[in-house]
């Protein structure tokens, strides 16, 4: 149940019978929403429940149908502008942050001063003052002088909130923020909104890591097919129920207990790669989940680079079903029947403006040509049609561009590329990056039937969750080395995260 409605004067601001259609789609339908003041709320969902299109209402991006109420403490407005949202304090932190790169991080915080104001000379020592002032305002660690481009992911959110504060937010809604942080710099931020809240500010999380959400939210608001489910206190709150208010399912979250194993696929023996890891050893077998986790710099991603031939270790030894294993790049990989799906979808993984059936089937182009080199359109189609229906993807139409899909279903997409290579080995790093809860167990059910059928594969992950409920063994990586080996049917996710964050 959720809490009974607090006096007007604690309420940010709320919204009632907010609806969006979008051509014959009713997005969404009669939803209410209310933030109250100083306080930091989870916004759930799985993706197209209606999250972004509520944000971008309540912003003044999107204008709802007829009957919507916005109410701000004893004022309540028929409608909402973009300059309206914004003299009312509320701003938007996008996934993606929006900052200028080439500029300084001074400049980049006091920007809106000069988009908003008739035009005039940019006093670089005015925008240092201003910048420097307000990171001491809430006790930052930010180099104003620094380009932003020279800065982790980690301090460029710390920028973004800076610029959203120098504009003199009262309610921030930040999407993602914590998608590509370490475990370090996400507890460092989750202690910043905290920050905030006690400083009367109201945050928003938009994030698909149900324990962060719990962590650091008062309450959540749940939005299921673009209708309201309800808030709810956090207090008592479990991921397992949350997940459940998110997709109507009840979700098993188990540990994998899978006793057979298969002859051995891929062994790596001492294998280094200088600055990046050290003497990294194990056996993977064929129908096994080979956990790879750790914080993040810890050399995962690196190790899956020197498998799949895009970068050479520089000693050490690999073997594919005991015979050497020398890679030259990432075609010899292909052609040795490994796999690697990257944890950068959107500018690795796919071609975000080509269609999904050229998305599908670019790896394997050469088996689609007709006589004189030309592509099969027929054959493509096939294929691609072939994949959507064994991955089970919504798609209403593979022409359309890849980018018109929900993350969920734009990683299926990305795993059918590779798939249809048939490979022996596959090596899956982080993914459901991005990706919401449901659309998450979906692609879970995907790799377990997967290895189920005699397929190796390598998860690598930073979430203990899904290294717990979904992999055989799992290797502790630390500064480049294999730190310990864990069995997760042996241990608790509690304590496997334990030991990922020591």
């Amino acid at each position: 149940m959720s809490r009974e409605k607090p006096p007007m004067s604690d309420i940010a601001i709320r919204a009632r019978h907010v609806s969006k259609v979008f051509g014959q789609s009713r997005v969404l339908d009669e939803v209410e929403f209310e933030l109250r003041r100083g306080e930091v709320m989870c916004l759930a969902g799985e993706n197209g429940c209606g999250k972004s299109t509520l944000i971008k209402i309540i912003n003044g991006v999107y204008k709802p149908e007829p009957g919507v109420e916005f109410t701000f403490g004893d004022e309540t407005l028929t409608t909402i502008s973009p300059l309206e949202a914004r003299s009312r304090g509320i701003h938007v932190i996008w996934q993606d942050l929006a900052l200028f790169p080439h500029l300084s991080v001074a400049e980049n915080i006091v920007f809106d001063d000069y988009v908003a104001k008739p035009w005039r000379p940019i006093s670089y020592k005015e925008a240092l003052r201003q910048s420097r002032e307000i990171i001491q305002q809430f006790g930052l660690t930010l180099d104003p002088t620094a380009r932003v481009e020279d800065l982790s992911i980690a301090h460029r959110q710390l920028v973004a909130i800076c610029r959203v504060l120098r504009a003199g937010a009262s309610i921030i809604f930040m999407d993602e923020p914590t998608a590509s942080l370490t475990y370090k710099e996400v507890q460092s931020l989750l202690a910043i909104t905290r920050t905030l809240a006690d400083k009367g500010i109201s945050i928003v999380l938009v994030s698909h890591r149900l324990a962060e959400v719990l962590e650091v939210c008062q309450r959540v608001t749940v939005l299921r097919n673009g209708q309201l489910v309800g808030t709810y206190p956090t207090v008592g709150m479990t991921q397992a129920r949350l997940s459940t208010l998110m997709t109507g399912m009840e979700l098993e979250l188990t540990p994998r207990t899978n006793a057979w194993k298969g002859a051995p696929m891929l062994e790596l023996d001492g294998l280094s790669r200088d600055g990046e890891f050290e003497d990294i050893s194990f056996t993977l077998h064929r129908g096994e989940i080979l956990g790879l986790t750790g914080l993040l710099g810890a050399g995962r991603t690196e190790i899956a680079h020197a498998i799949f031939g895009m970068t050479r270790p520089t000693s050490g030894e690999m073997r594919k079903e005991g015979k050497p294993l020398k890679l030259r790049s990432n075609r010899d990989a292909v052609r040795q029947k490994i796999a690697y799906l990257s944890e950068d979808r959107l500018h690795l993984g796919l071609v975000q403006n080509q269609s999904i059936n050229m998305n599908s089937a670019v790896t394997v182009l050469p088996s689609l040509e007709r006589p004189r080199g030309f592509l099969s359109p027929g054959r493509i189609k096939a294929l691609t049609a072939r994949w959507i229906e064994q991955l089970k993807t919504k798609v209403s139409d593979a022409e359309l561009a890849v980018s018109s899909l929900s993350g969920g279903n734009q990683q299926r997409i990305a795993l059918a590329k590779w798939l249809a290579t048939e490979p022996d080995v596959l090596i899956l790093d982080c993914p459901t990056i991005g990706v919401d809860v449901g659309a998450k167990a979906g692609i879970f059910d995907i790799i377990r039937s997967l290895a189920d059928q005699g397929m190796a594969i390598i998860l690598i992950s930073d979430e203990a969750g899904e290294i717990w409920m979904n992999t055989d063994r799992a290797l502790v990586l630390r500064d480049g080395r294999i730190a310990t080996e864990i069995i997760p049917a042996d241990t608790t996710e509690e304590a496997l995260e334990a030991v990922i964050n020591a």
